[in-house]
């Protein structure tokens, strides 16, 4: 028999706390599950299991383990930014995003931008694969997290990190090259044209 403890509790994930609408801030506030702050990082949450997805739809892909790196990346930094915004107020400021992981995701997408075609018109949300399809789908995903912060800042304009607007404006930019890089570094992108004419 071993030493080691062998208790097998697990984490509660069913706490009936937020049975009647409400729930927890990081720093112990209750408030309303509509409130904007909440419908900001819900769909920060939403945004980053996208990119969960993408990830996994990146088996048999050359470039899979540099690519799976860069977008956990990004993950990471979704949860530093839902972690920023759960944590208003002064008491929150150690889980404040800076602007590194922006200078990052930015120097990334010049470097996949360089290898694309310049793009003359808009291209429709599609790829060749279900990568790239996907990256389409995460960006706008992270479009409506950007707008949700927008309506945040609008109501409490002095208690948001100005770096999460920066960030996640970025990031759906990146996510927009990603999707054309994935789609055969460009070649494989379905061009819009006015009433479906080519």
């Amino acid at each position: 028999m071993s030493d080691i403890d062998t208790d097998t509790r697990k984490t509660r994930v069913t706490t009936r706390t937020g049975d009647r609408g409400r729930t927890g801030l990081g720093m112990g506030a209750r408030v309303s599950k509509a409130d904007p702050r909440v419908e900001a990082y819900g769909t920060v949450d939403e945004a980053n299991s996208a990119i969960g997805l993408l990830r996994t739809m990146l088996a048999g892909r050359a470039d899979r383990p540099q690519m799976d790196a860069r977008l956990r990346a990004v993950q990471v930094d979704l949860f530093n930014v839902a972690a920023d915004l759960s944590m208003p107020g002064e008491a929150g400021d150690d889980f404040r995003l800076t602007a590194a992981p922006m200078e990052r995701i930015e120097a990334e997408m010049d470097a996949m931008n360089e290898a694309l075609p310049r793009l003359a018109n808009f291209i429709l949300p599609t790829g060749q694969d279900m990568a790239s399809a996907q990256a389409h789908v995460a960006r706008t995903v992270v479009r409506r997290a950007e707008r949700r912060l927008v309506t945040l800042m609008d109501a409490e304009p002095d208690a948001v990190n100005t770096e999460l607007l920066r960030y996640l404006n970025r990031l759906a930019d990146y996510l927009f090259v990603l999707a054309r890089h994935l789609n055969d570094k460009g070649a494989a992108d379905d061009v819009w044209a006015p009433r479906g004419l080519r």
